[in-house]
């Protein structure tokens, strides 16, 4: 009854669900026009589209650059490319809170709308809790973060360490992947310091849990406790950073040009960074290029499945796979309902995770045809499965490359763009978005069948 009312209110203006699209939209364009200025640049200042590439990037948490983070941009680039991250890890309807909070101006009922939809929630009871929850949560895990690359950083760095501490804080907790290292190197040189290992991988885990998750393991220290969400999120999580791990240190540890020379623990480590980065961070340190191609295909997989729902991670999310793997084995075993730690899930969720799975592969497919098309015959040393592990990356947020997007057409980094803005804006968003208001049809046609199978 209320969201009927709330769409009755709305349908005359732009409703709350297409605000994020074009929220997004608007920060990168902002983005790209402040990369542009001279002052952000060491030398040649970019090209209006490298500028809207790496703004897109940086305000959707991607990381694939056209240009070195750390050597091509000045102080003032490298701030505006961090608040475009920050911004895009906490959402720009966060901030907005934020500041009408900040100035005490009242939260509107439209405003309330957009920032449930980014979060996920379909009540607008306690929406703007959780938003300080969230904001409140993030900048202490970045602080702490901070502080312990600091520990490693200053002495490296000097100075500039502290800088470089914050920077790859706030990179990791948001999922984006951009580093200040220098020659596209990411933490390649820090492949067996488990400090900056397991600081980034907390960093990066914690924010792919999506804040409703966060907030509840602080409010309830219990397994059994947390929500069936919350539970589903965790459990998915586990399952696959570990199973990743395995699989990346069975295919990488004999490869010479990246697990090959370091020692058993530092194996260890690199297997599980690489299960943990593939969740949408976009940080390698091993070298992609040279992964074996079932890392390769691996890593597309961990990719497109990405973190948790009203995060700062992308992919199509944990829950939509969990969600369509419990179908399936409910289907197997014949079972009429999908359930899960004692519920059973609505058939709306089960309708939404298959929508958002099809219109992913639709889309990614759409893109491989296109890249596929303009790039297969200008790189002799990339195959069909690069591509295919530059479009997971981009449609994942992730940021990860096997070295295309430095040296692709502008055809292709359009591509590469197209997908980054619809991976973070949400796929299922802008199909909404798009789509426009729901509507109950005034006649229900009589059930019929078809064959399956």
């Amino acid at each position: 009854m209320i969201k009927t009312l709330e769409n009755k209110r709305f349908h005359k203006g732009i409703s709350p669900i297409r605000i994020l699209p074009l929220g997004f939209l608007c920060v990168a364009l902002l983005g790209a026009l402040l990369l542009m200025l001279p002052i952000a640049s060491h030398g040649e200042p970019l090209s209006f589209f490298d500028a809207l590439f790496t703004a897109t990037s940086a305000s959707c948490v991607t990381g694939l650059v056209v240009v070195d983070t750390g050597t091509h941009f000045t102080l003032f680039g490298q701030i505006v490319i961090l608040v475009l991250i920050q911004l895009g890890g906490l959402g720009f309807m966060t901030a907005a809170t934020l500041l009408f909070r900040a100035t005490r101006k009242r939260i509107s009922l439209r405003s309330r709308m957009t920032l449930a939809e980014s979060f996920g929630e379909d009540r607008l009871q306690g929406v703007i809790r959780l938003c300080m929850s969230a904001v409140k949560y993030t900048f202490i895990i970045e602080g702490c973060g901070a502080a312990l690359l600091c520990l490693r950083f200053v002495p490296d760095f000097g100075p500039r360490g502290i800088w470089m501490g914050i920077f790859h804080s706030v990179s990791a907790f948001c999922n984006a992947g951009f580093d200040l290292m220098g020659n596209f190197a990411s933490l390649t040189r820090y492949v067996g310091d488990p400090l900056v290992n397991f600081t980034i991988m907390a960093l990066i885990i914690t924010g792919g849990l999506g804040f409703s998750v966060i907030v509840e393991l602080r409010e309830h220290k219990r397994f059994s406790k947390l929500s069936m969400h919350a539970k589903l999120v965790l459990t998915a999580t586990g399952v696959l950073l570990m199973s990743g791990m395995v699989l990346f240190l069975l295919f990488e540890a004999g490869n010479p040009a990246t697990m090959g020379g370091l020692t058993p623990p530092q194996k260890l480590l690199a297997a599980l960074f690489q299960s943990v980065t593939c969740r949408t961070a976009g940080f390698n340190t091993i070298p992609q290029e040279t992964l074996t191609d079932a890392s390769k295909f691996l890593s597309s997989i961990l990719m497109i499945i990405g973190g948790g729902p009203a995060g700062t991670a992308g992919g199509i999310k944990v829950t939509s796979v969990a969600v369509l793997l419990l179908t399936a084995h409910a289907c197997i075993r014949n079972h009429r309902d999908t359930e899960v730690f004692g519920r059973r899930l609505s058939a709306i969720s089960v309708r939404r995770a298959l929508c958002l799975a099809l219109i992913a592969v639709l889309v990614l497919f759409a893109a491989l045809i296109g890249i596929t098309f303009a790039e297969q015959h200008a790189h002799a040393n990339l195959n069909f499965l690069d591509f295919f592990f530059e479009a997971t990356s981009a449609l994942g947020t992730v940021g990860l490359t096997a070295g295309l997007t430095a040296a692709a057409s502008t055809f292709t980094r359009a591509i590469l763009c197209a997908l980054m803005y619809l991976g973070r804006a949400g796929i299922m968003t802008i199909a909404l978005a798009i789509g426009g208001r729901t509507e109950e049809p005034a006649i229900r046609y009589p059930e019929g069948n078809i064959l399956i199978g």
